[in-house]
């Protein structure tokens, strides 16, 4: 089956549609899926609340992948602005502010996820795609960070072209922030 021709990229426009990207990050947070799948799926680590991921949203629309209606890919935005906000991400926003010379003009990907059956179909790549589109001029790179022992996740964002920034330990998790000028 070609799922690539039936997918729209646009940005997140509704309620329903925030409702359906928690719903696929609870499916693959990195509590709710085996040792196993972790190796060979990857995860998410940030379970955002309904009510965070919004204003994210209205302050920069999240990118999303539909298929019949159904969310089944996302690349959230994260404007800088919220990095105080979400826990985990803290020690990363405390970081870039002290780097020498100052990250200017940067979006944070505050996390990127695609349905199962839709992985290895240039979902993940097309979301990206679609997020720079959306995001110049005003932004003039990504930044996210990847779990190091997500190596599903660090090798698809080095495939696109994200390069290393630093490595740093936060809790019991050790992170490359990773950046796509």
């Amino acid at each position: 089956m070609d799922t690539q021709s039936e997918i729209v990229y646009k940005k997140c426009s509704s309620d329903e549609e925030l409702k359906q990207i928690l719903k696929l990050q609870e499916e693959n947070l990195r509590s709710s899926v085996s040792g196993e799948e972790k190796e060979r799926e990857g995860f998410v680590t940030v379970h955002h609340t309904f009510a965070i991921l919004k204003e994210m949203n209205e302050t920069c629309p999240h990118i999303i992948a539909v298929s019949n209606k159904n969310v089944i890919g996302y690349a959230l935005c994260m404007h800088p602005k919220f990095g105080k906000k979400i826990a985990v991400l803290k020690p990363l926003f405390d970081i870039l502010e002290t780097l020498k010379p100052k990250i200017e003009n940067y979006m944070a990907m505050g996390q990127i996820c695609i349905s199962k059956e839709y992985r290895k179909k240039g979902v993940f790549r097309q979301l990206y795609r679609t997020m720079r589109a959306e995001i110049t001029p005003e932004f003039t790179s990504i930044i996210t960070e990847v779990a190091i022992e997500n190596k599903r996740s660090l090798a698809a964002h080095y495939a696109i072209g994200f390069e290393d920034l630093l490595t740093y330990q936060s809790g019991d998790i050790t992170w490359k922030t990773i950046q796509l000028r």
